[in-house]
């Protein structure tokens, strides 16, 4: 039986796939003394495939975990979300 997570599951995977990679290719670039600043437009990419993995996540979060906890522990759903909020913004 499939998780009801596993459209979730299957997209985080798919962008995990291009992160490793994106890391295989920063990897090779650093190995093979290519222009710093082709090596980090690549970490540039890696970042911003990172925080759309973060995303994915986080919608799911949000649209499972959150909701019940707003609605039976509410203090528990606004302490996570700040916590999460302020690393974050560090």
């Amino acid at each position: 039986m499939k998780s009801h997570y596993s459209d979730v599951k299957e997209e985080a995977q798919k962008r995990i796939n291009i992160i490793k990679g994106q890391f295989d290719g920063l990897q090779k670039m650093i190995d093979e003394d290519k222009y710093c600043i082709d090596i980090l437009n690549q970490s540039l990419a890696i970042q911003n495939s990172l925080k759309s993995l973060d995303l994915v996540l986080f919608e799911r979060h949000l649209k499972t975990h959150v909701s019940h906890q707003f609605k039976n522990e509410e203090e528990k759903a606004v302490a996570e979300l700040a916590a999460l909020f302020k690393r974050v913004n560090k």
